[in-house]
């Protein structure tokens, strides 16, 4: 499955709105809004292009926590659209949720397959037909950069855009970190369980505060999928649009975040991390 469910589908609707949508995700994504704001406060700046709805659209995010996605699809909503994810196989093949999300419309990723040359232009020719945004992490995981800055992450979202030539968005996002715990590479037990549990109810009684930035579409109209460095040099401005965003967002958090998760790796280093 390589598709992307949206107004392509349902042509008497309008384009770019939340009704674009199939129902099942709609309901999930109004689960979402409600888990959401019980657990802390959401603020959403910027806005999406007008001109870039029911159009196929890649929105790159920075990857602050566990939480993360919960907060991004609710502030998609906010500025009224509901992405799709990039999934891999495992959840979307995952009993019970992984048929919810193959009813939602989700790009499947078969990530370590002896095929993955062919599934990456799978992937590109359904963003060519997609008429709803897919939301996509270029780090690829949680940063485990001490500071929380974004990663160096892969070019993979950059090869992807030069290559369906699609037009990127960066989101920037801050303090979904305090939502959850890191947690454990493997749940073996309760005891790895239990600190995402209680960190999760710890947030619903201090409230956190989920700064959400979409920033404006990122100009790589003069790189090309076939000239060598052009996919570094398109993975590089997504990053900084990112990083630059993020700076406003962490003014009072300019090194490390004040939030400690004594569960998350610090060993990576960020080349995106701004200069003192």
């Amino acid at each position: 499955m390589v598709a992307l469910r949206g107004d392509a589908d349902e042509p008497t609707r309008r384009k770019g709105t939340a009704a674009d949508t199939p129902l099942v995700w709609r309901v999930m994504c109004a689960i979402d809004r409600a888990l959401v704001g019980g657990v802390g406060r959401i603020e959403v700046t910027g806005s999406f292009p007008a001109d870039l709805r029911g159009r196929p659209v890649l929105v790159a995010a920075n990857h602050v926590g566990m939480f993360d996605p919960f907060v991004l699809m609710s502030a998609c909503h906010r500025v009224g659209f509901l992405p799709r994810f990039m999934l891999t196989a495992g959840l979307l093949d995952a009993p019970v949720i992984g048929y919810f999300l193959r009813r939602s419309g989700h790009l499947r990723v078969d990530r370590g397959k002896a095929n993955v040359v062919e599934a990456f232009d799978r992937a590109i020719a359904a963003l060519g037909t997609a008429r709803v945004p897919l939301l996509v992490y270029p780090e690829g995981r949680v940063s485990r950069e001490p500071g929380l800055w974004p990663e160096r992450g892969k070019t993979g979202v950059a090869r992807m855009a030069l290559g369906g030539s699609v037009p990127v968005v960066t989101i920037s996002q801050w303090g979904a970190h305090e939502a959850v715990y890191w947690g454990t590479e493997t749940v073996s037990g309760w005891r790895d369980v239990l600190p995402l549990v209680t960190s999760f109810f710890r947030a619903v009684r201090n409230r956190p505060v989920f700064r959400v930035h979409f920033g404006p579409r990122v100009d790589l109209s003069d790189l090309s999928p076939s000239t060598p460095g052009d996919a570094m040099r398109a993975h590089s401005r997504i990053m900084q649009a990112i990083t630059d965003n993020l700076v406003a967002l962490r003014v009072d958090e300019p090194d490390t975040p004040k939030f400690h998760d004594p569960t998350r790796p610090c060993d990576t280093k960020s080349p995106w991390r701004p200069r003192p």
